[in-house]
């Protein structure tokens, strides 16, 4: 267990003794960057930030400056339907250990409503210093921080010379090289099948596969499903889609921008999805549509439609 979900490296190489060094240096850099950017570590730079809101500038590490500049990037490209502020909602709805099937009032979402802005995170470079500008703002790096944290094990398991791997941190994975002489075959969850199985396949090579789904953390009320990924422009639970999945060079890109595209909805979040490099895509909507991005038509198979249901 790292950094909130199940962690998992896979190597192919001759290499048994080298894999599993090169794997416990992976295991031990996911806890270190945990022991930052959690929000459930008091020390934590996150934690540190979040108490100095409106009050001051925190120091911080080198590696929370550069997500924190990620994220505010991604923020911009989405139209800010990715936000780290979204935090200010977080005790609001519960999809966590507090879980209790409870909504909120709408007076209540109105009211953190005015504390989500990602454009009132003030980054200093020289300084090394990250500043929430506002009272009672609280910024959460869940969205982005696996993603992070996944390529700096990839570049560590590259470091230790080897070639053909996977890490997999929850829904966030990059495979590299082959497995054994063939591309890595990925599922894409069903996301109204109990038992995750896939309703798709893609085979990749050098890439990461990120998915953000409406059943990952959620409940049932009055047969209306919530779930985590807030629209921040509206505090409620995004409605146009059911999962969207990314490929990428960049894992931390894919993470991040998932929920992005997620929030922006089919049309909106394909359209961005085309836009930019680097990216391609696979969306089920609200509806149960399919929809697959031109870079990876040749790269997926559809083995049976999505499941229906809430």
């Amino acid at each position: 267990m790292a950094m909130g979900s199940t962690l998992t490296l896979v190597a192919w190489t001759d290499d048994e003794t080298g894999a599993r060094a090169a794997f416990d240096a992976v295991y031990r850099e996911f806890d270190r960057l945990d022991g930052l950017l959690s929000v459930w570590k008091p020390a934590s730079d996150v934690s540190r930030i979040n108490d100095n809101a409106g009050v001051g500038s925190v120091p911080v590490s080198p590696e929370t400056l550069e997500i924190v500049e990620t994220a505010t990037d991604i923020s911009d490209r989405t139209q800010g339907t990715f936000d780290i502020t979204f935090g200010a909602l977080a005790d609001v709805w519960k999809f966590d250990h507090d879980q209790d099937g409870s909504v909120p009032t709408a007076d209540q979402i109105a009211a953190r409503l005015p504390l989500v802005n990602y454009r009132a995170v003030v980054r200093q470079e020289l300084r090394r210093t990250v500043f929430l500008q506002k009272k009672g703002m609280r910024m959460h790096l869940g969205g982005i921080g696996k993603g992070y944290a996944v390529d700096r094990g990839v570049g560590m398991l590259r470091e230790h010379g080897l070639r053909d791997f996977m890490v997999q941190a929850g829904g966030d994975l990059y495979v590299a090289g082959s497995k054994g002489d063939q591309p890595w075959t990925l599922g894409i969850a069903d996301p109204r099948n109990a038992d995750g199985a896939p309703f798709a396949t893609v085979q990749l090579r050098d890439k990461t596969l990120s998915t953000s789904g409406d059943y990952e953390r959620s409940f049932m009320k009055d047969g209306v499903r919530y779930h985590h990924i807030l629209d921040v422009r509206t505090g409620q639970p995004a409605r146009l889609s059911r999962s969207v999945t990314l490929v990428s060079s960049k894992a931390v890109l894919a993470d991040a921008l998932a929920k992005g595209v997620f929030i922006l909805g089919p049309a909106e979040g394909m359209a961005l999805i085309e836009r930019l490099p680097d990216v391609d895509g696979v969306i089920v909507t609200a509806d149960n549509q399919v929809l697959v991005s031109s870079g990876l038509k040749a790269l997926v198979t559809i083995t049976h439609p999505p499941t229906e249901g809430p």
